[in-house]
């Protein structure tokens, strides 16, 4: 198990999807898990692995997608009770009606693909920026004008190409909507490469040129510096969560009353034109053999 997971998180690492390591790091009798299990959540709330059984399997789908649109580790300590949540700073405790005893803490550690930053041009400038975006966790990709292919959830798009192919790669990557657009170019030059541009003046508008903060630099590796702290300080203003299919949505389980992910791969049905999710198979076959006894809008 721990040699297929192993090779599934490499596998996720090289497509560039976000995941959870859910690792059991206490576990208190009764329990179906032990310390050092282990399971891989991804983004759409599939699980691989094994972390507990289906009740402690839906506030791990939970509290992972969270963990991976927040970018932040998180220890979930689940315990039995009635439905309620208990929050602090990096840990939160859930009550699950569902346990007949016992608790268990469990690690959800996110892993989110480094921001992908393409760099137009092979000339000083963009080796530099190659070179020291690496360096601080970036995914730098020097490309050409007509091979760059920007996608909306790219960190940038910095074009240093001295005047190859700059435009199709400008305006493709505004019309992708990634988030920092640069052209390094001189104040005349880069207007009129902005005036050539057919986008409309609020797409134009997004373009930083020329590239970089005003720190006085003049060699490639001091333009490179400027331009990386100015993605910086952008990132920073309008950091963005990672995206997660349905993170923000939750439901609640009519039977027991436990919040659970409503994604696909939670369990679920659809009865009154409504779909109805479930925290285990045991409130799955309750609510499907009396619908009528449970209130769905709980």
């Amino acid at each position: 198990m721990a040699e297929t997971l192993a090779a599934r998180a490499t596998e996720l690492v090289s497509r560039r999807e976000p995941f959870v390591r859910a690792t059991v790091v206490r576990a208190q009798r009764p329990t179906s898990a032990h310390a050092g299990d282990t399971a891989l959540i991804l983004s759409n709330g599939e699980m691989d692995g094994f972390v507990g059984g289906n009740c402690v399997e839906a506030s791990v789908r939970e509290y992972s997608l969270k963990a991976i649109s927040a970018q932040e580790p998180l220890l979930l300590r689940v315990v039995p009770g009635e439905p309620s949540h208990r929050s602090e700073e990096g840990a939160v405790e859930v009550s699950n009606p569902c346990l007949s005893g016992g608790a268990i803490e469990i690690f959800l550690e996110p892993h989110i693909p480094a921001p992908r930053v393409l760099v137009v041009g092979t000339t000083p400038v963009a080796q530099a920026l190659a070179s020291l975006g690496a360096g601080i966790g970036l995914q730098m990709e020097l490309t050409d004008g007509q091979a760059a292919d920007p996608r909306a959830d790219d960190a940038a798009l910095i074009v240093a190409s001295h005047g190859r192919e700059e435009e199709g790669a400008l305006e493709r990557a505004l019309r992708a909507g990634v988030p920092y657009v640069a052209l390094v170019a001189s104040e005349m030059r880069g207007a009129a490469v902005l005036a050539s541009l057919d986008v409309d003046e609020s797409q134009r508008s997004r373009v930083y040129s020329p590239a970089g903060l005003n720190l006085g630099a003049r060699t490639p590796g001091e333009i490179a510096v400027s331009i990386l702290a100015q993605l910086i300080a952008e990132r920073a203003k309008g950091r963005r969560p990672v995206p997660v299919r349905s993170a923000a949505e939750t439901a609640i389980d009519p039977v027991c009353g436990m919040t659970v992910a409503a994604v696909e791969s939670t369990l679920h049905l659809e009865h009154g034109g409504a779909t109805i999710y479930f925290c285990s198979r045991g409130c799955y076959e309750a609510f499907r053999k009396d619908p009528e006894r449970y209130d769905a809008s709980r």
